[in-house]
């Protein structure tokens, strides 16, 4: 019987240990297929968009939120002004945060390389010729015509962008101080980031302290009517 036993036992542990095998297996091949397709993703967004970051922004929504389904709009467009608030380039930042997102650092690191491959073969490749051809009026108005779809692209980005973001009368105006300032006063964009960034605390914190002494508030109405029903 004590035999009968261990054997019975070997042969459950035996079994685990394939399972385990088996679904560790299954583990891999699914994340090397994810980080495959976060660099094939990233790589086609980065062969197909002219203009930089900004003009990404419909194809990356197309790709990330409507086909794979990785982020929602309203995190892409997180992604963005985070992206816009740190050091380097949006594409790039963005890039780095959904591969993060899906498969942690080794995500964000494929993800940043799909990004960067397309523009950086291009750039190689143009670079030996483009003194040569510049001057030829046919690629001047290419040029001229590709400034021209890509300040499109941005118009379109930017309607998108305060059909999001603007929810009320106070992003209205913090949107209309902040374009003066970096338009008309040529001031740092960054400064007005960061000035952006310490007034949205401050309100937050301002509401929350308000929501927390109205509940407050309630509370002790609340317990004072409950009081007064218990005296009567």
């Amino acid at each position: 019987m004590n035999e009968q036993t261990e054997q019975t036992k070997q042969i459950k542990q035996i079994k685990q240990i394939k399972q385990t095998k088996e679904a560790t297996k299954v583990t891999l091949k699914e994340k090397l297929k994810k980080l495959f397709g976060l660099y094939f993703s990233f790589a086609k967004i980065g062969t197909f968009t002219i203009g930089g970051g900004l003009a990404m922004m419909p194809m990356m929504q197309k790709e990330l939120v409507d086909k794979k389904k990785w982020i929602t709009e309203e995190e892409l467009i997180d992604y963005y002004a985070v992206g816009q608030s740190t050091p380097g380039i949006i594409a790039v930042n963005v890039a780095t945060f959904v591969g993060y997102k899906q498969c942690g650092i080794i995500g964000g690191i494929i993800a940043t390389l799909g990004m960067v491959t397309p523009s950086l073969l291009i750039i190689m490749i143009l670079a030996n010729f483009i003194n040569s051809i510049s001057d030829y009026p046919m690629v001047q108005k290419a040029l001229n015509g590709i400034n021209v779809a890509v300040a499109a692209l941005l118009t379109s980005v930017i309607v998108r962008f305060a059909q999001k973001t603007i929810k009320n009368v106070w992003n209205a105006l913090f949107m209309g101080i902040a374009f003066i300032l970096i338009f008309f006063f040529h001031v740092p964009s960054f400064i007005v980031i960061l000035c952006a960034i310490a007034t949205g605390i401050i309100l937050t914190v301002i509401k929350v302290r308000k929501e927390a002494a109205l509940a407050e508030t309630a509370q002790k109405k609340t317990l004072h009517e409950e009081s007064d029903g218990e005296e009567k």
